[in-house]
Order: C-alpha cells, then structure tokens, then sequence
C-alpha cells in the first residue's frame, strides 16, 4: 500500500513542478526567438506577422504542429521544427494569457461592409457569415482561430493564400469560403476584424 501511495505522490510532485516549469520555459523561448515577429506579449512587431495576443491556446499548438510535421509552410518551420509538445502546449498558454489588443478603425463605412458580411455572409455568393465560425465576437474556439485585432494586412494575406492554395494546412473549408470573396471583400472585413475588440 505505501509503495502505491509513495508513487503517487511522486508522480503528483514530479506533475506540478513540470507544470510550475512551463510559463518559464516559454517565456525562455519567447524571448530566445518568438519576440523578434511576436513580440513579448504577443502583440507581434510589424503586420506581416499575427498577434498572438490573447489567441487560444490549442489553436497555437496546432499550428506550430503543423509547421514541424510541414502541414503549413513558412517562416515558423524552422522555428518549431525542435519545439517538444510540452513546449508547444506552454507556448500557447503563455500567449492566450497575454491580453489582446484591437486597431483603431480609420474608415468606418468600409468597416461596416465588413460587419455585415462577418455577421450575415453573402447570400448571393454564397459565402457563409465568419461569427457561424469564428464567433459573433471573433474570439474563436479551441480548434478555431481568434480573429479580433489582428493586423488588416496578415488577415488579408491569409484569405488570399487560402484563396490561391498557397496556405496547406486547414485549407478545405476556408479555401471555398475564401474563392468566393472579392479583394474588396477581403480588404473590408479585415478592416472590421482589426477594430473587433
């Protein structure tokens, strides 16, 4: 009986120490090589790159596992080819922890093109509305990306490389979703994605 009870209080010792470890080690990995695009608090330091900011965490581990295995190609195929899944697991908690942030909206009307296809879809192109998705909000789900906040341009370029085949990874859905749209579709729910707070 002692022996059983010894292994189990060692497993739960060894379980919360590995947990008390993990904000450190990403923190440790954000500042060795996420910082330069994501900066610090995941805010990201130029709009080519996403906000990170206030992500769901799931959703980041499944990306970055898709950047090892090569299910999705860029920049961060080299950056998460060494990270182990606990690393991965930390790293997305440590950025959902980080508060989001959202832009200022300069062009309101063209927003409010945006607002309506986000909220209501295109009827007469059939593009289904993003909140059935992506939330009436934006934050998305576990499995499912939060959009509010993020930079205009990274939104635009990811429907466009969902639109062209250029993105591989989660490319069924948004590629028939994102054939349908228009430039200026595209330009004008990034436009009210960005001011989504």
């Amino acid at each position: 009986m002692y022996p059983l009870l010894t292994a189990i209080l060692g497993l739960t010792i060894f379980s919360t120490a590995s947990l008390a470890s993990s904000p450190e080690r990403a923190e440790q990995i954000v500042n060795e090589r996420c910082h330069l695009c994501h900066g610090k608090n995941g805010e990201a330091s130029s709009a080519i790159y996403p906000r990170l900011a206030g992500q769901n965490a799931d959703y980041i581990v499944k990306q970055l596992t898709d950047f090892q295995l090569g299910q999705r190609k860029g920049t961060m195929n080299e950056m998460a080819k060494d990270l182990t899944k606990d690393e991965m697991v930390a790293l997305g908690f440590y950025f959902a922890a980080k508060p989001p942030k959202s832009h200022r909206v300069r062009d309101q009307e063209f927003a409010a093109v945006g607002a309506y296809l986000y909220k209501n879809g295109n009827s007469f192109s059939g593009i289904p509305a993003c909140q059935s998705c992506h939330g009436a909000n934006g934050y998305g789900t576990a499995t499912l990306p939060r959009l509010a906040g993020q930079h205009k341009r990274y939104v635009v370029e990811q429907l466009q490389a969902f639109y062209n085949g250029a993105r591989t990874n989660d490319h069924a859905i948004m590629h028939s979703i994102a054939s349908k749209l228009t430039e200026f579709e595209m330009q004008a729910l990034a436009q009210y994605i960005s001011g989504i707070e």
